[in-house]
């Protein structure tokens, strides 16, 4: 499926209420849910979804610059929290929710527009009942570290998501 024919819009709630959060990776994966809006805004895109760890690829553009040329971290901070999330959310029973409590990133090396393709890795470090923590790696494609980070995601009913 090309980004002109792929579907950008928050999942189904309803659906996705039903499904356990891997089911619901796998479906925005096979392009049966849509992606986030924000990846189709920031050129990146979740790559593989599978319980306990997801991947994302992204190539940041000019159009991610900051005023002194290099890619805004804000661009890696925003791929790294979306692998982080989406890592939390595989593990997900139906009928589970979750957002973002506290996030650390370190960015070791800049981004710049001319890179080509970043990989962001993000594994699950704990899931207890109401939170969960996960860590990620943001690498180039010869495998050296750009940024790294940690997430706590807040779990609870996704029904207050819903009101």
């Amino acid at each position: 499926m090309t980004e002109t024919e792929r579907a950008f819009a928050p999942v189904p709630l309803a659906e996705a209420a039903k499904l356990s959060g891997l089911e619901t990776l796998q479906k925005i994966l096979s392009g049966e849910f849509p992606a986030a809006p924000i990846a189709r805004t920031l050129n990146f895109a979740m790559s593989s979804a599978e319980e306990g760890r997801v991947e994302f690829r992204g190539v940041p553009t000019a159009d991610h610059l900051n005023p002194m040329g290099a890619v805004h971290g804000g661009w890696t901070a925003t791929i790294l929290d979306s692998a982080l999330g989406c890592v939390v959310m595989s593990m997900l029973k139906p009928g589970e929710g979750y957002t973002t409590a506290e996030f650390k990133v370190n960015i070791v090396r800049p981004l710049t527009a001319g890179m080509g393709e970043v990989v962001c890795e993000a594994r699950i470090l704990h899931r207890g009942r109401t939170l969960a923590t996960a860590e990620g790696y943001l690498r180039d494609t010869n495998g050296k570290l750009l940024a790294h980070g940690t997430e706590t995601c807040a779990i609870f009913p996704i029904e207050n998501m819903m009101r």
